[in-house]
């Protein structure tokens, strides 16, 4: 299950960005992950709950941002869906696409700091 290590590594990267930013503990942490990043969601959320015991990130929750996979067909300038399994052929005007807009992403986007205890 690589999702283990995708999840330690982004508990140790948004670690190090709290820490940046000034903060000791993280309440949150929001990716967005790719149709075609190879990640299952559920998965990774699983794998971020074991991970992250005994870090800033204890009691964090992670909010994952399912980013769908789109092409673009360059002469008909029609940006389509391509599902899973992924099909790069243009629907409307039936020849293959050369570039991918977006689905495999894998980022983190915001952390949120946990509400300080007085």
């Amino acid at each position: 299950m690589h999702e283990l290590s995708i999840a330690t590594a982004i508990i140790e990267r948004a670690d190090e960005m709290a820490r940046a930013d000034g903060t000791d503990s993280v309440s949150a942490v929001t990716v967005r992950v790719g149709e075609l990043a190879g990640v299952v969601a559920d998965a990774l959320s699983f794998a971020f709950e074991v991970a992250r015991d005994g870090t800033a990130l204890a009691g964090a929750r992670l909010q994952v941002e399912q980013v769908p996979a789109q092409a673009w067909c360059g002469p008909c300038a029609e940006e389509f869906a391509v599902g899973m399994p992924p099909f790069f052929w243009c629907p409307r005007c039936d020849r293959p696409s050369t570039e991918l807009r977006s689905g495999r992403e894998l980022e983190i986007t915001a952390i949120e700091p946990a509400p300080a205890t007085a």
